[in-house]
């Protein structure tokens, strides 16, 4: 009888099969709090709803608006994690975002977004990160579970040597430093979160060929956790008043060891669908910062 290779299959061989290794050290785990703790909503008030005390949060799109909410504060480095669970169903031109962004012109933004899909065609994660106003740094890859069913982990651990994206604590991509390479890297302009449920029907699913479908709307994208652990800084700031001394900035924390570099591996050889560092179209000479990344 031949393995089954349906997605959850394949993720239980894998953690079977790195069950005996040496754990990797994970950013520090996150601490649940209400979305008014950190958080405050910024459009369409009236398309959000909260639950619990404020435990849980839906944001709700329809034909007639998106909306969103962002952080409080502004920050320079740390770990941000949010419990997201995406909607359901016929989700095409739909996207769902949740991402660091400074406010200047040439701002830094690190980018989770989230792209629908037609019933039946996994959704797309998309990750994208800007340093000095420039971006064109896109990856995708399909999960390896149904992201609308239930809650699942997105966390960004940024600091002065490394931006990672994690999935449930498994990395899914790394952007080091290279400015010794001449690439910026975002560690001057304080940056808010921000999250938003949006359509985007003129790019997001099948470069825009693909078009929403308000019959199945409300679209709903509900979340829990709010969770920040950084430096908070006004918006002018220039550096962390307490730069080297927080947990993120610790040596375990400069780099993925061994066996996070295996999970991050296979996600790129599993679910990646796009990485702008194997795209020669675009970029014919490879840039720079992709073989410090070890995406090429």
């Amino acid at each position: 009888m031949g393995v089954s290779s349906s997605p959850w299959a394949l993720m239980a061989l894998f953690l079977m099969a790195t069950s005996t290794m040496v754990m990797a050290i994970p950013p520090r785990k996150a601490i649940d709090v209400p979305f008014g703790r950190n958080y405050v909503p910024t459009w369409a008030f009236d398309h959000q709803k909260q639950f619990r005390g404020g435990s849980e949060l839906q944001l709700i799109l329809d034909k007639y608006t998106g909306t969103g909410f962002q952080s409080k504060g502004s920050y320079l480095f740390g770990h941000f994690s949010m419990h997201i669970k995406l909607p359901a169903g016929d989700t095409a031109g739909v996207v769902t975002a949740f991402y660091l962004s400074s406010t200047n012109n040439e701002h830094d933004e690190i980018d989770f977004e989230f792209l629908g899909n037609r019933t039946g065609q996994p959704a797309i994660l998309q990750t994208n990160v800007f340093t000095g106003g420039k971006g064109n740094r896109e990856q995708r890859i399909y999960l390896w579970f149904d992201p609308s069913k239930a809650y699942h982990t997105y966390s960004i651990l940024w600091n002065m040597y490394q931006i990672v994206f994690f999935v449930d604590n498994i990395p899914i991509r790394t952007f080091k430093n290279s400015k010794d390479l001449g690439v910026r890297f975002p560690f001057n302009q304080p940056m808010k979160l921000y999250s938003s449920l949006w359509n985007a029907d003129d790019w997001a699913t099948r470069g825009g060929l693909e078009k929403t479908n308000w019959a199945n709307a409300p679209f709903i994208a509900s979340y829990k956790g709010f969770h920040i652990d950084g430096c908070q800084a006004s918006v002018e700031a220039k550096y962390c008043a307490t730069q080297g001394r927080m947990w993120w900035d610790q040596k375990e924390f400069r780099d993925l060891d061994a066996y996070q570099w295996r999970r991050l591996k296979w996600v790129r050889s599993k679910w990646t669908i796009y990485n702008y560092c194997t795209d020669r179209t675009r970029f014919p000479v490879m840039p720079v910062e992709c073989k410090r990344d070890r995406d090429a």
